[in-house]
């Protein structure tokens, strides 16, 4: 009697979920830059949250302590608060925020109280690093480089340019726009203050970046412990368009000649001292030009200037790092078949073991002063970030933060699963799954396969805002994500057997698990459809010319055209690397590969969505997609994004993504 009555009450709380849509999505928390307080008490991060009335995505710093309790908001002016660094005494938070109306650096006590501002920039500042010895900040801001640091010279400049009626843009080299933004007179510098905010210096001047543009990852600058030198990243070669030779630089903190410390022909980066200051970590990259090799660990001795590569025997990318407190090892993570975990290796090398693993992604490492426990962040397919504390020497965490549990007890996520299928030339695939939250295995359902960019990307254990299954899969979908050749997670060769490939073994291994999945009981063969951006988008316009199997199609930022892709997109070194050359150097691999080639092979219908200012893809691919398809009678649509790039981000235009998204493929699975 008591069984059958908890079985009624857990069915009636289960049914009594609400819907994961965009909307539920919206309402969450995203939560960001950790940053454990030096006596180990507290920890200080962002979190930013979706005001959808007014289109916007407001960020404020919060604190939770260690030992338990709630999270508590310090900041409450302004629209974007980020990226706190706590002073060495714990007793100040740095910061940068817009609430003057320009990004500067402000301080405030732990609780929020007593904020003053720092910096009074005319180009402002961002990025921030405090000196050990409290004493500098270290940051980015775009200067024009003959001006450098001197403020009045750029306020001069920032005003003349304003008062211009002339907006043409003349250029003389290449890397003229990248990924939203055209190049303009000013260049992204690192500069240094005291940390009241007097006497500013750049400590690269000139008219390179840096640290070069990155899409996210480890910081590219440091400061050493005894708050004498600064070690940057910087990419000084001529044509940076086609060029991945970013190396690490060393030079005094109050400013002098840089030095060059890497010699690899990839990128080097990521630059981390040790807390003893004898050695400098960093991340590696073998081959030049290729913006996908292997990142290796690698660690110089400072007093030598010897440099040692930690993991030559780990096939796998070294992502985030951080050393022990007693500078004897390096604790870094590493995507593994769609997880992300948590290794460590000793400053001498030897064997790598393992700290965290699991069914998530971790990140954000960082260790208290005494060694005795760590922080870090988790997120998985199923749930979003949250900030965790364990031992140091692994086992299970306990979440310090807690700030979406109440919207996802109510709602209907269900956690990812995987399979595993052997292509055609016996390669092992890996793709994940999602099913909708009423499932029932005596049910038929249709299918949405998910492709993912890169190409050099993959789906696995992390949570997503901007394709997010658990959305797709509330709708009524099995969502089906494959990690063809090119994902990340199963080694280098995987990872490059794309390269010159586009359209072959990936496709290959697509077709594999669109085998795999219409076979399994619960899925409709009939009522099967694809969906992907940029690479992926690209294979749904490859699917486009190659099979008819799917009823519908959603191609967002697709490549369609590698010739004109090549003479339009800003990144040269990923054309040049992944097709051995550009157009006039190799016409036969551009012809064999481009979409646009088999636009007479098109029947199936197709969704085309693009934003204007997407310079990575630009715009006219998705329009000659949308043209093709028009030409041909195909039932076919095309929704422009005129303020979004490669990714729609507003708030309002991510719902409206979203539906129409849902509503075309319901359209054609119905």
């Amino acid at each position: 009697m008591r069984l059958a009555l908890f079985a009624a009450c857990a069915a009636a709380l289960f049914a009594q979920k609400q819907p994961f849509d965009v909307q539920t999505m919206l309402k969450l928390s995203r939560l960001s830059e950790p940053q454990l307080s030096p006596d180990g008490k507290l920890v200080a991060f962002t979190v930013q949250t979706v005001d959808l009335d007014r289109n916007a995505k407001p960020k404020q710093i919060y604190v939770v302590p260690l030992n338990g309790g709630l999270p508590r908001q310090i900041t409450r002016e302004g629209t974007d608060n980020e990226r706190p660094r706590w002073s060495s005494d714990s007793k100040q938070i740095f910061y940068v925020s817009n609430r003057v109306g320009s990004m500067q650096v402000w301080r405030m006590d732990p609780d929020g109280n007593n904020s003053r501002q720092v910096s009074h920039l005319s180009t402002e500042a961002g990025g921030i690093l405090l000196s050990p010895d409290g004493k500098k900040i270290v940051f980015v801001s775009s200067v024009y480089p003959d001006c450098s640091a001197d403020d009045a010279c750029n306020q001069k400049k920032i005003d003349e340019d304003a008062k211009s009626k002339v907006e043409a843009r003349i250029y003389t080299s290449l890397l003229y726009r990248h990924w939203t933004e055209w190049q303009s007179k000013r260049r992204q510098h690192i500069l240094v203050m005291n940390s009241d905010g007097t006497d500013v210096k750049d400590l690269t001047p000139g008219i390179h970046d840096a640290p070069p543009f990155s899409l996210g990852g480890p910081d590219d600058y440091a400061i050493s412990p005894d708050s004498t030198e600064v070690a940057f990243t910087m990419n000084v070669d001529p044509n940076p368009a086609a060029s991945t030779n970013s190396d690490v630089y060393t030079e005094p903190i109050a400013g002098g000649d840089p030095k060059k410390i890497t010699l690899s022909p990839g990128a080097d980066g990521a630059p981390l001292y040790s807390p003893d200051g004898k050695y400098l970590a960093f991340r590696s990259q073998a081959r030049a030009g290729y913006e996908s090799d292997r990142w290796k660990l690698m660690v110089l001795e400072r007093a030598t200037g010897k440099s040692t590569g930690l993991t030559e025997s780990l096939d796998r990318w070294v992502e985030g790092f951080t050393w022990s407190p007693d500078s004897t090892r390096i604790f870094f993570t590493v995507e593994d078949r769609g997880r992300t975990g948590l290794q460590m290796i000793a400053v001498t090398g030897g064997g790598i073991r393992n700290i965290i693993s699991g069914e998530s992604s971790i990140d954000d490492v960082q260790f208290s002063n005494d060694g005795g426990f760590m922080i870090y962040t988790e997120q998985s397919g199923s749930r979003p970030t949250e900030i965790f504390k364990a031992s140091s020497s692994g086992g299970a965490g306990v979440p310090l933060t807690r700030l979406n549990d109440s919207i996802l007890s109510n709602a209907s996520t269900r956690p990812l699963e995987d399979f595993w299928v052997d292509s055609s030339d016996k390669t092992r695939v890996n793709a994940f799954v999602v099913k909708p939250p009423d499932f029932s295995p005596s049910r038929k359902y249709p299918v949405l396969f998910l492709i993912h960019g890169g190409p050099e990307g993959a789906w696995g254990e992390t949570w997503s805002y901007r394709w997010n299954a658990q959305v797709f899969a509330n709708a009524g979908f099995v969502v089906v994500m494959p990690n063809p050749r090119g994902s990340t997670g199963y080694g280098q060769k995987f990872i490059d057997d794309i390269n010159g490939d586009w359209g072959g073994k990936a496709y290959d291994d697509i077709m594999a698990c669109v085998d795999h999945a219409a076979a399994l009981p619960y899925a409709d063969p009939d009522r099967m459809a694809a969906a992907g951006g940029s690479y992926g988008g690209y294979m749904v316009d490859w699917l486009l010319g190659h099979t008819n199997r799917f009823k519908a199609l959603v191609s967002h930022s697709g490549v369609y055209d590698l010739r004109s892709m090549a003479g339009a997109t800003e990144e040269l070194w990923f054309v040049n690397w992944e097709f051995k050359g550009m157009p006039w150097d190799n016409p036969e691999m551009y012809a064999k590969w481009s979409p646009s080639f088999f636009a007479q092979n098109f029947k199936t219908p197709t969704l085309v969505m693009h934003g204007e200012q997407d310079f990575r893809v630009p715009v006219d691919q998705g329009m000659q997609l949308f043209t093709a398809l028009q030409m041909q009678k195909i039932p076919s649509k095309i929704v422009l994004f005129p303020d979004e790039g490669h990714w729609i981000l507003k708030p309002q235009n991510s719902v409206l993504w979203y539906n129409q998204f849902l509503e075309w493929i319901g359209e054609w699975l119905k």
